[in-house]
């Protein structure tokens, strides 16, 4: 496979260790890039569901392949999310080309853009934290039962549907969670003079002009690799929102092998989960 070169890419909210993380995807996506730098903007790993007993090759070869790509050239930046908020202790330590950082200000052919993941916005984050795990843990089985309903509608030859995309667009709270996300991040940006704000969190991919009375920035979001499946990609002095497709009918069948894998998990999950 031929490889893109890309000066950055921004990937976050991976969720390995969880049962809706398209590691495979991931991995594939990485393996056709090489990027000078790579940001890992947030809950790649989900140590908040973390379970002793779902840690699957696949996920795994997302990690080594990220050790990879530090390994050959590429820096590499962990900037640290609520699902892997323990990373935090080891803030501002450096390996090589590896780093742990909470936020990150790169400079992008003289404009500056200032990289964080945004769980600092979030009131369930901050103050009720069991709360947002539980919600995290319900977000996961709905993932699941998703992907094997979607699985179900491509063997009659329908489109899938995304459960969590239709939730999101009818509740009018969750309409203005994500408005509001964005407003704070940018009037922050602005306020700060940085010509690009670059979040994860809400797991919105989007890329946006945004204006106030006090000027304007770029409000870019990397979106996830559990529904939407993108990352945020710069190469000569323009962005590009990437979206994973499927490649081959093969490919796809080794991508998520339905019949032993995803209803062997949807039954798993009920008794393997037994605290938050």
């Amino acid at each position: 496979m031929k490889k893109r070169k890309l000066e950055l890419v921004v990937i976050s909210d991976v969720h390995l260790g969880t049962y809706g993380s398209h590691a495979k995807e991931l991995f594939y996506y990485l393996n056709s890039i090489k990027p000078k730098t790579l940001v890992l903007n947030g809950d790649i790993i989900d140590i908040w569901q973390f379970r002793k007993s779902y840690f699957p090759k696949s996920h795994l070869k997302v990690i080594k392949k990220i050790i990879d790509l530090a390994s050959k050239g590429t820096k590499v930046y962990y900037i640290t999310g609520n699902h892997d908020e323990f990373l935090r202790k080891f803030s501002d330590t450096s390996i090589g080309n590896f780093s742990v950082v909470d936020k990150l200000v790169l400079e992008l052919d003289y404009k500056k853009a200032w990289i964080f993941h945004g769980d600092v916005f979030d009131a369930s984050v901050q103050h009720s934290k069991w709360i947002a795990k539980l919600g995290g843990i319900g977000y996961d089985y709905l993932i699941l039962t998703n992907r094997f309903v979607n699985w179900c509608l491509k063997k009659m030859g329908k489109e899938p549907y995304s459960f969590s995309k239709k939730i999101k667009a009818s509740v009018k709270k969750a309409v203005k969670h994500i408005s509001d996300f964005e407003n704070t991040a940018t009037e922050l940006a602005i306020e700060k003079e940085y010509d690009y704000v670059i979040c994860g969190h809400i797991h919105e991919p989007k890329m946006i002009r945004k204006e106030t009375k006090n000027g304007s920035t770029m409000y870019l979001n990397s979106g996830d690799w559990v529904e939407n499946l993108t990352a945020l990609e710069y190469n000569k002095k323009r962005w590009k929102m990437y979206r994973y497709e499927e490649h081959t009918e093969k490919e796809e069948e080794d991508l998520f092998e339905m019949d032993d894998l995803i209803k062997h998990q949807l039954v798993a999950s009920i008794f393997v989960h037994k605290e938050i």
